[in-house]
């Protein structure tokens, strides 16, 4: 096709896919609100730590810093531990060169993959609950890291008699296809197919394998960006916007610390409020982000 043709039809499934946005099943606003800055729960433990894999990455590191906030302590695991650093939508951009730091923090050195480094996280001690938000490139991480790093937790997790987890994969993932607009399909059917096989299988983990008995929510987000927290978080049933990393890290935590959580067993897609468009991060940072 000539070249001015292909961009009207581009512009036009781009166009298509930005109507379709709209939030069918929302959570209130007050559900969110009531765990920003709130203090620990009464029935949770003052010696509590949030293991996180994938602190590192953009979301994980949302995950591992919101945490701290809470007063919760945190292990994490990284391949390269200075590279967990201040995230951006909490912290601002200026930020994102600087160490996360904290004396309720202890970042690991080792990989996923590696049943021993998954192991030692757990020998600190304490871990009550899990968050996993690995990532990376398929070249750089292997076909399928997702899976056999997440089966490594589940592992661990049995082991040490750790039963909550919250396990951020992907909208369009597992039988959310149809919740991904047409133009991220068509992505996810070509050039990302090989990575969405692998969040196929590290979701089939929990509904048809070893970690079915777990307290798990797996948690799809639309398009990822990286700006400041909205406050809202919507739970949908049609097609997703766009949400901060920062909302889902959030998200996780409530999957992961509050005693009755409502999504826990399920797999729902989560974008911000009034999401009206697909908006995927691709930022320097998070095209070479290696959260494993």
């Amino acid at each position: 096709l000539p070249l001015d043709k292909m961009r009207v039809i581009v512009l036009s499934l781009l166009a298509a896919g930005a109507a379709a946005f709209a939030p069918s099943s929302f959570v209130a606003p007050s559900l969110r609100s009531a765990r920003i800055g709130r203090t620990r729960p009464s029935s949770l433990a003052l010696d509590m730590k949030v293991a996180v894999f994938g602190a590192s990455g953009l979301t994980g590191g949302e995950v591992a810093y919101q945490a701290l906030q809470r007063g919760e302590g945190v292990v994490a695991l990284a391949r390269t531990p200075s590279k967990v650093t201040k995230p951006q939508g909490s912290c601002g951009e200026a930020a994102v060169t600087e160490p996360l730091t904290d004396a309720n923090l202890k970042v690991l050195a080792g990989s996923v993959t590696n049943q021993a480094d998954v192991d030692a996280v757990f020998a600190e001690g304490g871990i009550t609950s899990v968050v996993v938000a690995l990532g990376g490139k398929t070249a750089d991480v292997g076909e399928t890291m997702l899976t056999d790093g997440t089966t490594n937790i589940i592992n661990a997790m049995k082991a040490n008699n750790v039963k909550r987890i919250a396990v951020v994969t992907s909208i369009g993932a597992g039988d959310s296809e149809n919740q991904a607009p047409f133009f991220f399909k068509v992505l996810m059917w070509t050039a990302m197919k090989k990575i969405f096989t692998d969040k196929n299988n590290q979701e089939a983990l929990f509904f048809n394998g070893p970690g079915k008995d777990l307290e798990f929510c797996i948690v799809r987000p639309g398009g990822l960006t990286v700006e400041a927290p909205t406050g809202v978080i919507n739970v949908i049933e049609g097609q997703a916007g766009s949400i901060p990393r920062a909302d889902v890290a959030d998200f996780c935590l409530g999957a992961v610390l509050e005693p009755d959580f409502p999504y826990l067993k399920q797999a729902p897609c989560i974008s911000s409020l009034g999401g009206t468009g697909w908006t995927k991060d691709r930022s320097a940072a998070a095209r070479g982000a290696m959260a494993e």
